[in-house]
């Protein structure tokens, strides 16, 4: 048997990181730690996960793709877009879903919000991938809940559980 440092087990359930090249990412200058979005042929359907570390030589990156793992992220609490700006906001909470928002309108190193579509509207096309759902950090955090107001644009650094692959 051979083995694969790219597939491990942990007693949290088997735990995937894998590389991807740069040029298959929704983002292709990708950062450690932040989100991130394999392309795909169907868009709102990308594979997703937490960039783990970076290799620039070779243009690739480490992704933890793993189901149900919970990574810190900021997350914008944008509902909705209107005329490529956004339009809507509300506070977020415990439970709620975390898009891979591809919106150009998103704060620099800003990946993830609240809103099922991008910036340019509800058609097929502009569909957000489900990165995952908020969760509490520990006890200290549940208490903060929710993060954000309506009708206020607003950033907040969450913890995440990731749908990653097979969720």
């Amino acid at each position: 048997m051979v083995y694969n440092p790219d597939y491990e087990v942990s007693s949290e359930g088997a735990v995937r990181h894998w590389e991807f090249p740069y040029a298959r990412l929704e983002n292709a200058t990708p950062v450690e730690s932040e989100a991130a979005a394999v392309l795909s042929l169907l868009v709102g359907t990308q594979l997703t996960g937490t960039i783990l570390s970076i290799d620039a030589v070779r243009s690739v990156a480490l992704i933890d793709v793993t189901c149900s793992m919970v990574y810190r992220h900021t997350v914008r609490n944008v509902l909705t877009y209107a005329a490529n700006v956004e339009a809507t906001w509300g506070p977020i909470n415990i439970g709620d879903p975390v898009y891979y928002d591809r919106s150009a309108t998103m704060p620099a190193t800003v990946f993830l919000s609240t809103s099922p579509f991008d910036n340019l509207g509800v058609a097929p096309a502009n569909v957000n991938a489900l990165f995952g759902h908020v969760v509490p950090v520990d006890i200290d955090d549940m208490a903060t809940f929710p993060h954000g107001a309506a009708l206020v644009a607003s950033t907040h650094e969450l913890g995440v559980m990731q749908i990653g692959a097979g969720g």
